[in-house]
């Protein structure tokens, strides 16, 4: 088995070949899936969100490293299920009803679940009651809200209303982003948080749960 070393290296350079390959390789040699994502994987894109508030990245190596770091997470996820590892949360990520952007939300999940969250990807033009669902139905414990237009805005504040209604508010943490999307915002709508970047939302959601 070469350095693993390497794994943490193709992870943060974005070079998804190498990091598949090293990540099979570690589990041909039976090595432990948590502590490959421990100690390697998640401290790779910790580096890469390190950098990218730096301006030494920008977005497109934000993804490529998310690719990277998804080909490797795709490897060895068989053998962390069955050693029972948990995720460190639940994140029902959608952009919010009438909105049919995706970039921002699918860059935002990649960086999550690179981060070590379990991602239930709702998709786009996501209702109110599909969120209501993954809390209830799926365990999620973070809903993420995305809206590129300001005409699409609103569909947060009803999402966050109609979790209240339903009576689960208290069960899940709300954040936001989107080009539009300010702090003022997202404490007029009662939202937990908000983030106006992809790696600023891996923070804020390990803080919103006390990660």
């Amino acid at each position: 088995m070469e350095d693993l070393k390497k794994l943490y290296d193709a992870i943060v350079d974005g070079d998804a070949r190498t990091s598949k390959a090293l990540a099979t390789q570690a589990m041909e040699a039976r090595l432990d899936p948590k502590k490959l994502l421990d100690e390697y994987m998640i401290p790779a894109m910790n580096e890469v969100g390190r950098r990218f508030e730096t301006n030494e990245y920008f977005v497109p190596e934000l993804l490529i490293a998310a690719r990277a770091m998804k080909q490797a997470l795709e490897i060895i996820k068989p053998a962390l299920v069955a050693t029972g590892a948990e995720p460190i949360g639940k994140v029902a990520i959608g952009t919010v009803k009438g909105d049919l952007h995706d970039i921002g939300k699918n860059l935002v999940a990649a960086m999550l679940e690179g981060g070590g969250f379990e991602i239930i990807d709702l998709g786009v033009d996501v209702s109110p009651e599909k969120f209501i669902g993954a809390v209830k139905e799926k365990g999620a414990n973070i809903v993420a809200l995305s809206a590129l237009l300001t005409t699409t805005m609103p569909s947060m504040k009803t999402t966050i209303e109609q979790l209240q209604e339903a009576g689960i508010r208290d069960q899940v943490k709300v954040m936001i982003g989107g080009a539009p999307v300010t702090q003022k915002y997202a404490d007029e709508i009662g939202a937990d948080g908000y983030s106006d970047n992809a790696s600023g939302a891996v923070t804020l959601a390990r803080k919103l749960i006390g990660a």
